[in-house]
């Protein structure tokens, strides 16, 4: 797909809605689960093959031997604006085969698959962004896209990639699935995701019960004074999701895991709350038991602004003048849109087509928002120098 030179980066965007779908069909049906890594790099392969179709650079970011994301920039250096980062990941919920499974199809104007709307077709729509401001004649901001591989499970990897952009960017516009409602997200909450492991002693239930130390009765114990933790008028939830331990049903367990998932409203809390589940952890309920906790992946707080108001309020005008309509709204799940506003960059979430039911086999994008989406972003950033920030 050769990109004629020379068309206004909206008009241009404005006539791409096949070929969106076209590359978004691509997308979806490559297997990404956040642990697939090769899986991730398919994806990354063909996006690469669209942006060298348009004569853009791409550029790859290794954490140790781990392809974690790659970018793209056009207009470097530019004395319109300010730079603008936009952001996606690449990675999904979903297992190995699944897109063979359940490969991309449209019906009733609704596209379906892995990923179909979180957040695949965001990663197609910052990718035409970019295009289209690669091949226009306009006077335009540096623009940045990013395009990252564990986001699902916290960018253990792609946090570190993030951080810089997010240091030399102005302003982020995070292309996760617009609500069912068409709103865009304008703050969500942190999270903190813990694994804890329980050494207890194993002896027989039955014949030598008294040797035994249980390693799930004190996971017990712990989840009990876990769970009085949440608070959900300060917004805060603890939430065990997961448990598992033992050797057999007669033997006390020598061992225990538990996967526990924190959400918080701001940085103060998740100093508090960690704290106080590490305290939880060291305490032993049963004298014996040894416990041992790790941080598996966090997501800071997306936490509104005035400024982040005044982004919202001006893509809400562009979306609008389009005839669509879109509000703001709190999200309690976290994305990668927390550690750009945690580092003073203005930012918008949700700002990827319309989409429903994520992480489910009835997952679905609305395809005729790809496009207006899209103009919203881009002709919001157009703007952005018109602006008092």
């Amino acid at each position: 797909m050769n990109t004629p030179a020379g068309i206004p980066a909206a008009q241009w965007l404005a006539g791409q809605h096949d070929n969106m779908l076209a590359l978004l069909a691509d997308l979806v049906n490559i297997d990404s689960n956040s642990y697939d890594k090769p899986g991730v790099a398919r994806v990354f392969r063909r996006l690469q093959s669209f942006f060298s179709e348009h004569g853009i650079a791409v550029t790859s970011h290794f954490v140790g031997d781990v392809e974690a994301a790659i970018s793209v920039t056009v207009n470097a250096g530019s004395e319109e604006g300010q730079p603008v980062l936009l952001m996606g990941h690449c990675d999904t919920v979903f297992p190995a085969g699944e897109a063979a499974r359940r490969p991309f199809r449209i019906q009733d104007g609704r596209a379906y698959g892995p990923g179909v709307a979180d957040m695949k077709p965001g990663v197609v729509m910052n990718a035409f962004i970019v295009a289209a401001a690669a091949q226009s004649p306009e006077s335009l901001p540096e623009i940045t896209a990013l395009f990252t591989c564990d986001e699902e499970i916290g960018s253990p990897l792609s946090k570190d990639v993030i951080i810089p952009f997010a240091e030399k960017a102005r302003f982020a516009f995070n292309a996760e699935p617009g609500r069912p409602s068409g709103n865009v997200v304008t703050g969500r909450k942190g999270g903190v995701f813990f694994e804890m492991d329980i050494e207890g002693r194993a002896a027989h239930s039955g014949a030598n019960f008294s040797e035994g130390i249980s390693a799930i009765s004190e996971l017990a114990h712990k989840i009990v004074a876990l769970d009085e933790l949440t608070d959900i008028d300060q917004g805060v939830t603890v939430n065990v999701g997961l448990v598992s331990g033992g050797l057999s049903v007669n033997t006390s367990a020598p061992s225990a895991k538990a996967s526990i998932d924190l959400r918080i409203f701001n940085l103060e809390q998740r100093e508090s709350l960690v704290s106080s589940i590490r305290c939880i952890c060291n305490k032993s309920f049963i004298t014996g038991t040894l416990s041992k906790l790790d941080i598996k992946g966090e997501f800071r707080p997306f936490v509104p602004t005035a400024q982040s108001r005044q982004l919202f309020e001006l893509y809400q005008s562009e979306l609008n003048a389009m005839g669509h309509q879109a509000e703001g709204e709190f999200s309690g799940g976290c994305a990668d849109s927390g550690v750009t506003s945690s580092m003073g960059v203005i930012t918008l979430c949700g700002t990827g087509p319309v989409g429903g039911k994520f992480h489910t086999l009835d997952e679905y994008c609305e395809i005729d928002t790809i496009v207006p989406r899209g103009l919203a972003v881009l002709n919001t950033l157009t703007r952005l120098s018109e602006q008092q920030w």
